[in-house]
């Protein structure tokens, strides 16, 4: 969906999950917000009563779920899916922009997470169901490429928390090293798992 199609909240939200991305949460004020989605500033206090922290958290709500949403797509993107070719198809995305776009930015549940799991539970929790929404699509995938149920859930949480590190990584090398490493070293482990190959 083009910017110009949401709603002003929707694009509060939307521009707040690309300014967390960029800064984390403490360098992203709502005024800004409001400038980045062309939204009168009045409309803040309207769609978030709850201020700051309820911006943070649907907008990392929104994140976890366009992280889920992009599962699909990328099986979609696979002549004949597999494991492996999902995860080379999620570092694929970063490596793209890395290397399109330059390092400004993150993962916007990531930087959340860095910034305020200490210190403000609704935003610790709000990340952990994103993380949850994103880890199911990618275990009911694993499955029905015939990796056994029993062992999606853990390679789903070994190939997100794989991403993140070399996205952490890669922004702070400059590099996209990271991400080739992680692909290349989990591809045939992934495609192992299929059928309970071990």
């Amino acid at each position: 969906m083009a910017k110009s199609e949401r709603g002003p909240r929707e694009r509060m939200v939307f521009s707040a999950a690309q300014l967390i991305r960029r800064g984390g949460v403490a360098s992203t004020g709502m005024r800004e917000v409001a400038v980045h989605a062309e939204a009168p500033r009045g409309s803040l206090q309207h769609y978030f009563p709850g201020g700051k922290e309820q911006l943070v958290n649907e907008a990392v709500g929104w994140a976890g779920q366009y992280a889920g949403n992009r599962v699909a797509r990328f099986l979609a993107a696979l002549p004949e899916p597999t494991p492996g070719g999902l995860f080379a198809e999620m570092v694929r995305q970063w490596t793209d922009e890395y290397e399109a776009t330059g390092f400004a930015g993150g993962c916007p549940v990531a930087a959340a997470t860095v910034d305020c799991a200490a210190s403000t539970v609704s935003t610790r929790e709000a990340a952990a169901a994103a993380f949850a929404g994103w880890t199911g699509p990618v275990a009911r995938a694993l499955t029905d490429m015939g990796v056994p149920e029993e062992r999606s859930r853990s390679l789903a949480t070994l190939m997100i928390s794989a991403l993140e590190g070399a996205i952490l990584m890669a922004r702070a090398e400059r590099d996209v090293r990271a991400l080739t490493t992680v692909a290349r070293e989990l591809v045939p482990l992934l495609d192992e798992a299929v059928g309970g190959r071990h």
